[in-house]
């Protein structure tokens, strides 16, 4: 468990081999089972100088006030809506996440989840599980055509532009919208910047990449869905409170858009008797975006540079909230 005379760190629950490796010689907790308790996280946070969280972990307020020895907080995740960024500047508490790392990972599972949606893979292994495939038909679970159509991109950051070089390679036309344009992207993608309107009413498929802020929370409403076509995807890979979800719930029942591939929800973990798990056009996993074993392994590195920088007084390579930054 390290020496006396070591910084204290806790880290939410394993990681990597090489990562835990590298806090070896810290004073090191950490969580062993699957779901960190609000009150064990406060309990560490008391009395630790170092904390390394996961996006399920509330960093606020009332954990800060708590906190009197915290030096920083390092998040292994790109997001970092768990964060009350003004709270820990106040409280002098350094705050990181792990940008770069996770993009291209993140970018395969979301175009993954468009194609799996478009094609009803998840129908497909319901009928053959069912004993229902009797023999080929012509019109048998026929999808929506991906090579060629028509994508629509909201937010188009490091994951958006990745999700926009994917779709390249099937020919897709690509549009984007976003809080500011981003021409490096159009020239190199083909990309084209419309508002949210246009993008919703024009695309074949609406992919999701924006971070949750108060102004992208149900981004993606009744009124957003209506403008949707009927023939129209949606995938989320993004935040699940960008969608309101008891108004994706019912686009889908009514047949409103033709499906969705969803990579997170509004409350996580989901219930598994959420109505919505059990729609037949809704392709769904469990937040996998960036989940291969070479990504979390750079992710959790990337964390263990940031926590071990600002327990040593430098200053971190991915700080959110330079403000606090006193070196």
């Amino acid at each position: 468990m390290g020496v006396p005379s070591a910084p204290r760190v806790f880290v939410s629950g394993l990681l990597p081999a090489p990562a835990m490796e590298q806090l070896a010689e810290l004073d090191l907790g950490w969580w062993e089972g699957d779901n960190l308790s609000r009150e064990r996280l406060l309990e560490e946070a008391a009395r630790a100088q170092g904390l390394l969280t996961f996006l399920t972990d509330r960093v606020d307020e009332e954990l800060l006030a708590a906190a009197g020895r915290l030096k920083i907080v390092a998040n292994l995740a790109v997001g970092f809506d768990n964060f009350d960024l003004a709270a820990a500047t106040r409280h002098g508490v350094l705050l990181t996440n792990t940008p770069d790392v996770l993009t291209e990972a993140t970018a395969d599972l979301a175009f993954g989840l468009l194609i799996a949606a478009a094609r009803r893979f998840r129908e497909g292994r319901d009928w053959l599980e069912g004993g229902h495939w009797q023999g080929w038909r012509p019109l048998l679970l026929a999808g929506q055509e991906v090579g060629g159509a028509t994508l629509g991109i909201v937010g188009l950051g490091r994951i958006g532009r990745a999700v926009a070089r994917r779709a390249r390679g099937f020919d897709m036309r690509i549009l984007y919208t976003a809080s500011r344009r981003h021409p490096e992207a159009e020239d190199e993608t083909g990309a084209v910047f419309v508002s949210l309107g246009e993008l919703l009413e024009q695309a074949d498929f609406v992919s999701l990449h924006c971070p949750l802020t108060p102004a992208t929370h149900h981004l993606i409403g009744p009124a957003e869905l209506a403008r949707m076509k009927p023939t129209a995807v949606l995938v989320n890979a993004s935040r699940g409170a960008v969608v309101d979800q008891t108004a994706l719930l019912e686009a889908l029942r009514a047949g409103r858009i033709f499906a969705a591939g969803l990579d997170v929800f509004e409350e996580e973990p989901i219930a598994p008797d959420d109505p919505l798990l059990g729609l037949p056009n809704v392709v769904a996993l469990p937040h996998l975006g960036s989940a291969t074993v070479a990504t979390r392994t750079r992710m959790a590195l990337r964390a263990v540079e940031n926590l071990r920088a600002g327990l040593a007084g430098a200053r971190p390579r991915d700080l959110l909230n330079p403000e606090a930054w006193h070196g």
